[in-house]
């Protein structure tokens, strides 16, 4: 069984898409999956698409990525499992990809995304170079869509549910101390709605204060907009 967790808040406009891909997926791999979606506090219509489109939804309260991330896993039953955030596009080439890296002994890995519509010339200057530093050093490629066994999800102790950001670059390096992960080179597709909300000067002043206060400044939502805030794109 392979367990798809999908944390989402207000994701009703992206959730069906979401669930609908990794079913196109499944429909291609053939094995026995089940999509979990973790409704977090959602005030649309999220959990009703997620059920149209036969995920099972659990309800949590929480605003905090790494608790609703753990909450799906705590009732998966597959001994694989995709955390692939709501916004995220996964396809059969990842996740055959990722299949084949687990069983061939990896513990772990990610997908680099690949954003969607129109993007900021500033990122699409410096987006290659992240690329390339990324894969060198198999860092994590962002939490869009990471995956792992279930043995070792426990073994890395989840997430770390201390921090509201970086929980996923957390859990990645926690991975790593228990077995080899994986960056493959098959990348999924996921919004680029926060690239097109925020400005270089807005991310800059968000990175230079998470900088300044420390790993501190990730344990509230205070200073975290690019995570926590609500993605309006700014309009020409």
């Amino acid at each position: 069984m392979i367990s798809f967790i999908i944390p989402a808040h207000n994701e009703e406009a992206w959730v069906g898409r979401s669930v609908a891909a990794i079913r196109g997926a499944m429909e291609l791999a053939g094995e026995p999956h089940e999509v979990l979606v973790v409704d977090d506090a959602s005030t649309d219509a999220t959990g009703l698409v997620a059920q149209q489109q036969g995920a099972h939804v659990i309800r949590v309260e929480h605003r905090l990525i790494a608790a609703t991330r753990n909450a799906g896993a705590r009732q998966a039953r597959g001994e694989i499992l995709f955390f692939v955030d709501a916004d995220t596009l996964v396809n059969a080439p990842v996740v055959q990809s990722a299949l084949r890296s687990l069983r061939e002994g990896a513990i772990g890995g990610g997908s680099f995304p690949r954003f969607e519509g129109s993007l900021p010339f500033w990122w699409r200057v410096i987006y290659p170079s992240v690329v390339g530093i990324v894969r060198l050093l198999r860092f994590s490629p962002s939490g869009a869509c990471l995956f792992c066994t279930a043995g070792g999800f426990k073994a890395a102790g989840g997430f770390n549910e201390n921090y509201y950001a970086a929980e996923d670059a957390l859990f990645v390096a926690a991975l790593k101390r228990h077995g080899r992960f994986i960056v493959i080179a098959e990348q999924v597709v996921t919004s680029g709605r926060k690239l097109r909300a925020h400005s270089f000067l807005s991310l800059a002043r968000q990175l230079t204060g998470l900088m300044l206060r420390g790993p501190n400044g990730l344990r509230n939502r205070r200073g975290l907009d690019y995570w926590y805030a609500p993605a309006r794109e700014k309009t020409k």
